[in-house]
């Protein structure tokens, strides 16, 4: 936790800012995630889809913005770092990116994962997977999956801070999705759909009196 506080200081972040965003991208190190058709792998995946938001915040929206990564490597990070840090910068929302893997290889579309329970920003973050759902299916044709619940570490330490999801970004195993992260313009455009999402939304992330 000390080492992810340190980073935040050497890449010069403003932890006193607003509208603070975390992005997660999962696994990292010697845990690659999933492995899908054309040896594309989940912890790279994620990454460069991450990265990607970082660039189209600063290069577009004028790092409308703070946005903060969990890692910005092939590092593994633990569990529960990962919320510790989105807690400790006082961050508005967390959002978790992973990929899917099925052994029935015609499974594909988008999830959209909210802690399990009554947590205080439950509704917020039912209402942002409903809304990330609604525009990968209208801007890239994803499949929705819908939004389900579940008991992910991730989720439950960060659901009565901030509004806060684990996305799905589509199956590996399926050879449709799996084709569509061998091309680079992918990454972009998956991350577009996910800072449009939280710029329109905004308003419903800040916190009162901040």
């Amino acid at each position: 936790m000390f080492l992810l506080l340190k980073t935040c200081l050497v890449f010069g972040w403003n932890l006193s800012a607003q509208n603070r965003v975390v992005i997660d991208p999962g696994h990292g190190g010697k845990d690659s995630g999933a492995i899908g058709q054309k040896n594309t792998i989940e912890k790279e995946i994620v990454l460069l889809v991450a990265e990607e938001i970082v660039k189209l915040n600063k290069a577009i929206f004028n790092d409308k913005l703070d946005i903060y990564l969990t890692r910005y490597a092939d590092t593994l990070i633990g569990l529960g770092d990962r919320p510790k840090l989105a807690k400790a910068i006082n961050a508005d929302v967390f959002i978790s990116l992973h990929c899917n893997h099925a052994t029935n290889t015609n499974a594909k579309g988008i999830e959209v994962y909210v802690a399990s329970g009554n947590y205080d920003f439950g509704n917020e973050s039912i209402y942002l997977g409903y809304e990330l759902q609604r525009r990968f299916k209208e801007k890239l044709g994803f499949r929705s999956r819908g939004v389900k619940f579940a008991n992910f570490q991730v989720l439950r330490e960060t659901a009565n801070a901030m509004p806060a999801v684990l996305v799905e970004l589509g199956f590996l195993s399926n050879a449709d999705e799996s084709n569509h992260y061998q091309k680079p313009e992918s990454y972009q455009s998956v991350a577009l759909v996910l800072l449009e999402s939280l710029i329109k939304n905004l308003d419903r992330y800040e916190r009162v009196g901040d």
